[in-house]
């Protein structure tokens, strides 16, 4: 009872994978649109998405139990802010996607290094701790910066078009999944490599369904793309909230 209910994190479902899809498709989406389509700039959208970020991570950490609304906000605002921190490394400071890959890969690797020195385990569920809780947006923050990146050189530094790019990390992410019914292999790698791959699946498709026709996208827009996915998480936000009560509700919490 204590575990459910300090902990601060969502537990590792179906859901949650199906909503950490969805977010990154936004986180895409809605990046391009403030640095993009309104023509503010990555400089201007980082400070705007920072700004988000630090409000909605204050919120959640400042919480004392897990609240599906505030959990999955930061996840959007560190997809978002991702989104613009992989653009700004590459085309403002013009690092490319490569080494702003490797750039960020070493941020991931040396935080991930760093809680497991602290913690001696990367498990994710149940968190409690607030230190330990810091950490774990940290490395959602590189992650999805990283997948970001990565998504781009797939298309932009590889050449795939979109839809084949958002194919091969979803074949990444399958077969991640049979790694985790079918094998040993240890259950806490595998979930942070199918975290990572998620965000280049939900880039590359974001691409997909954004960018004009004539360079391989559906030319939905970005303002388009991002109500439709913004609709579709609320919902699935709020069915998380409702299994959430019903599970606290049935413990007796």
């Amino acid at each position: 009872m204590k575990v459910q209910t300090l902990n601060k994190v969502a537990e590792i479902t179906a859901l949650f994978w199906l909503l950490k899809i969805i977010a990154t498709t936004l986180g895409e989406t809605l990046g391009d649109f403030i640095a993009q389509t309104l023509g503010l700039g990555y400089s201007v959208g980082i400070l705007i998405t920072l700004t988000f970020f630090l409000i909605v991570l204050s919120v959640q950490l400042y919480s004392k139990k897990y609240v599906p609304l505030y959990f999955w906000l930061v996840i959007i605002a560190t997809t978002t802010l991702g989104t613009e921190i992989s653009d700004f490394m590459d085309r403002s400071l013009g690092l490319g996607y490569t080494y702003g890959s490797l750039v960020l890969a070493v941020g991931l690797i040396t935080t991930l290094l760093l809680w497991y020195s602290k913690y001696k385990n990367l498990e994710v569920y149940p968190i409690i701790n607030k230190n330990k809780e810091l950490f774990f947006w940290i490395t959602v923050l590189f992650s999805n910066s990283l997948g970001t990146a990565f998504g781009d050189y797939l298309s932009d530094e590889i050449g795939l078009s979109y839809l084949v790019g958002a194919l091969v990390t979803a074949l990444i992410i399958a077969f991640v999944i049979l790694l985790h019914y079918f094998t040993k292999v240890n259950q806490i790698l595998l979930f942070w490599i199918a975290f990572v791959f998620t965000r280049p699946f939900g880039a590359t498709f974001g691409d997909f369904l954004t960018k004009p026709l004539n360079k391989g996208g559906l030319d939905l827009g970005t303002l388009l793309a991002s109500t439709v996915s913004v609709v579709l998480i609320a919902i699935f936000i709020y069915i998380s909230h409702l299994q959430h009560q019903n599970k606290l509700l049935k413990n007796g919490l």
